[in-house]
């Protein structure tokens, strides 16, 4: 199988990247899913990649929606509001929009945490460190939408009680949804993995990261499907 996979820097980030995951299932965590970064036409053209690049999500790294976070330890974190999909049928790599369609569940509304210390433009680093995840928070699931449906969804973000951002195009900074689906099936595939039945998928960031202090606290609403909340206390840094 040949794809943008073959690209040196993709190639050893994310051999390391599973090499890392191997580790924390022999330590007896559990696998929770997949993240999707630079899936956008805008930023694939920055890259210079074909399609996004792929993380892994651990189950360790779930956080419950209303959690406070101390930002000790933290050097620089990005709050990502995000589409969640939810797989509900194994689907192997090469398969067709009609195949990534019926694997999907659900979706529902989710956040993620990362830390940027790994930068964008060190794409082996970026990879080998997980692309800078730290934690990711879920909401509900939306059986609703299984097969993908994207129809009617919007996103309002609500910072410290003032509406932060509102848009109804939840795919423009990220890709189209379905697509990056496939590609997370497809790159997997390519390393001997699978995306499974069970697992979530966060799609990236439908607006610009947000850039964290203490004493914040910001809610997602992807509606009209639900929410996830999240609070922030102390000083990132050290």
């Amino acid at each position: 199988m040949s794809g943008y996979w073959d690209d040196p820097r993709v190639t050893r980030g994310m051999k390391e990247q599973l090499r890392r995951r191997r580790e924390l299932l022999d330590a007896g965590q559990k696998a929770l899913g997949w993240k999707v970064a630079l899936g956008a036409p805008a930023a694939k053209k920055m890259t210079g990649l074909a399609g996004p690049l792929v993380g892994f999500l651990m189950d360790s790294a779930l956080l419950s929606s209303g959690v406070t976070v101390s930002l000790a330890g933290w050097k620089k974190l990005m709050l990502e509001p995000e589409v969640a999909v939810y797989m509900a049928a194994d689907l192997p790599a090469g398969a067709d929009r009609a195949a990534a369609g019926a694997a999907i569940g659900g979706l529902g509304p989710a956040f993620e945490l990362a830390d940027a210390v790994d930068p964008v433009d060190d794409l082996e680093r970026l990879l080998a460190g997980n692309i800078n995840h730290r934690n990711v928070i879920l909401g509900v699931k939306d059986l609703s939408r299984a097969g993908c449906e994207m129809q009617g969804l919007s996103c309002r973000l609500v910072k410290n009680g003032e509406e932060a951002v509102r848009t109804a195009d939840v795919q423009g900074n990220t890709g189209e949804v379905i697509e990056l689906v496939r590609s997370v099936a497809d790159l997997l595939g390519a390393f001997g993995e699978r995306l499974c039945a069970g697992q979530v998928i966060i799609g990236g960031s439908i607006v610009p990261p947000l850039w964290i202090e203490g004493g914040e606290e910001v809610v997602f609403h992807l509606e009209p499907v639900g929410s996830v909340a999240v609070g922030f206390a102390g000083k990132a840094g050290g």
